[in-house]
């Protein structure tokens, strides 16, 4: 018997071996196994399936695949202000590939953990910036990683107020976050024009935070705003 398969794991979880089997939409993809090889907390599977290519002929491959869940995150703005209101925590991923010292720059963001992708942002939202939110805009959904993870990314934008903000109880000290998964995470209310800045200096490197700021440039919110002159 084998957690995950025959078993719960950890998470409550079975058939995690089932995963893609049963898919029909492409016919040039013919899934012949499944294995998983560590099912902790996400699951990591490899996939065994034969592929037709464009010339016709067939040819068995194997991927290994990182599942995550899907997440959701949103860019809080505030027009009037000219602002945006991000975060800031460690990420150990980043930390060890060469980041400086693994403090990021983001947008606030989360996993689904079952909930719709709208009613998962605005948790997110108030446990990660204290702020709690509207019914936030669609912006759209990107599979960030495709090579490897399968996570699709529900992005979101939605106004802020700077003087109102609701601190949920599970704030850590002065920052924020859910203390049982050890989140500590402070927040950055910025000058739009600031945050685009950061982009070219680099210090701000998480993708999907540079994709809402980008989308805001372009499309949202400050598409129609010029920076506010500054005196001499």
């Amino acid at each position: 018997m084998t957690a995950g398969l025959d078993t719960p794991d950890r998470r409550g979880r079975t058939g995690l071996d089932r995963h893609g089997r049963d898919l029909t939409g492409n016919p040039r993809v013919r899934v012949r196994d499944v294995d998983v090889l560590s099912c902790d907390w996400y699951v990591l599977r490899r996939t065994t399936f034969d592929y037709q290519h464009s010339d016709g002929h067939w040819s068995r491959e194997q991927r290994e695949t990182y599942d995550r869940g899907d997440g959701a995150t949103v860019l809080l703005h505030n027009t009037g202000r000219r602002t945006v209101l991000l975060t800031r925590q460690f990420r150990l991923p980043a930390y060890v590939n060469g980041h400086p010292d693994g403090m990021l720059i983001e947008a606030a963001a989360g996993l689904l953990d079952g909930d719709a992708p709208e009613e998962a942002i605005r948790r997110e939202a108030a446990e990660e910036t204290g702020h709690v939110i509207g019914a936030p805009e669609p912006v759209f959904t990107v599979y960030m990683s495709p090579g490897s993870v399968t996570e699709r990314l529900h992005f979101y934008a939605a106004p802020y107020d700077p003087v109102t903000p609701v601190t949920p109880v599970t704030a850590l000290n002065d920052g924020y976050g859910v203390a049982e998964e050890g989140e500590d995470i402070a927040t950055l209310e910025l000058p739009f024009d600031e945050a685009l800045a950061m982009i070219r200096s680099g210090d701000i490197a998480d993708a999907k935070t540079i994709m809402l700021l980008q989308w805001a440039a372009l499309d949202g919110p400050f598409r129609h705003s010029a920076p506010v002159a500054r005196p001499y």
